[in-house]
């Protein structure tokens, strides 16, 4: 393991409203280790989260990702950090316009492929790796709850990060599905 983290968050702190839901959170996460923040509903994870890939600014503290403050990003600044950061969200925030195919390629278009020959083969790779091989044309709406978490990670590995950050992954899912 690396002696330097390869994020560092130093005394996080975050309220919203009166209420104050992270007081002084610190935390160093190394390449290649495995960590996982447990605690109660409401305990403030998903926020820690989303500090992490900064769609939150800290009221204080600092989040280091390979040394750089994300905190003080700008949404520009951000984009080279987040496209080293897959995310899984807690409902896997697919777009419901899109199909199952068009959510899982929306990040390689996104980040400017245009080979459409390439974007098949990572994105058949990235549905076969989360066993929804076959449901390409389907609309989230179509899914079970399952089938969108599935499709949800395959658009999270698909670049593929090198941090993927799950927001309750195996919520709602039957026990076979989370394994």
């Amino acid at each position: 393991m690396e002696t330097k983290p390869l994020i560092s968050v130093r005394d996080l702190v975050q309220k919203i409203g009166r209420q104050e839901i992270l007081r002084g959170f610190s935390i160093d996460m190394y390449k290649g280790e495995t960590l996982v923040l447990l605690g109660k509903s409401g305990g403030g994870e998903s926020v820690f989260l989303r500090h992490l890939i900064g769609l939150m600014k800290p009221i204080s503290g600092q989040i280091l990702f390979e040394g750089q403050d994300v905190a003080k990003l700008n949404e520009r600044e951000l984009e080279p950090v987040r496209r080293k950061i897959g995310m899984l969200f807690q409902d896997g925030a697919l777009f419901d316009s899109m199909t199952v195919y068009d959510n899982v390629a929306f990040p390689l278009r996104e980040r400017g492929e245009r080979n459409e020959k390439v974007i098949k083969t990572k994105v058949h790779d990235a549905l076969d790796m989360v066993n929804m091989d076959g449901h390409e044309k389907k609309m989230p709406v179509n899914l079970s709850g399952g089938m969108r978490k599935r499709t949800a990670l395959a658009r999270a590995i698909i670049s593929p990060p090198q941090v993927i950050l799950y927001d309750e992954p195996t919520a709602g899912l039957d026990p076979i599905v989370s394994d």
